[in-house]
């Protein structure tokens, strides 16, 4: 299954020690799915992770925003959207979630927005799910 999994969802699975976002953090690392990104994805979450309010958190991990980019670039099937549509008014940042998860042709976005769950639970095809969720229909 290829999943898109949003800037939060990956910032709670990195500095969180349990719940869904890990465990969906795990099942990428793991191959359960087909983790996919974009460079603007992982440029968004670079920039989230840089905030000193994670600093702390991620040093005392061994860990650094760059690592855990540099890992999942690694880990996923890079999109390189060509257009981005103009869908979420009050948040363009979710416009790249969704114009990702269209040129990836994935089967799910992961995300705990209002903005993206607000979309009735699809868009274009593509179900959007909460974390919980996504851990019930991706297993682990």
């Amino acid at each position: 299954m290829r999943v898109v999994l949003d800037t939060n969802t990956l910032v709670s699975g990195v500095i969180s020690p349990g719940g869904p976002p890990r465990r969906l953090l795990a099942g990428a690392r793991t191959q359960a799915f087909e983790l996919c990104s974009s460079a603007t994805l992982l440029a968004e979450l670079l920039d989230v992770l840089s905030r000193e309010k994670f600093a702390t958190r991620l040093g005392q991990a061994g860990l650094t925003p760059q690592g855990i980019v540099g890992e999942l670039r690694r880990l996923a099937t890079m999109a390189a959207p060509q257009v981005v549509p103009r869908v979420i008014e009050h948040d363009a940042d979710d416009d790249h979630m969704l114009a990702c998860a269209l040129a990836a042709n994935a089967e799910l976005i992961v995300s705990g927005d209002k903005h993206l769950l607000g979309l009735g639970g699809q868009y274009e095809g593509i179900r959007i799910v909460a974390p919980a969720e996504a851990i019930a229909l991706i297993g682990g």
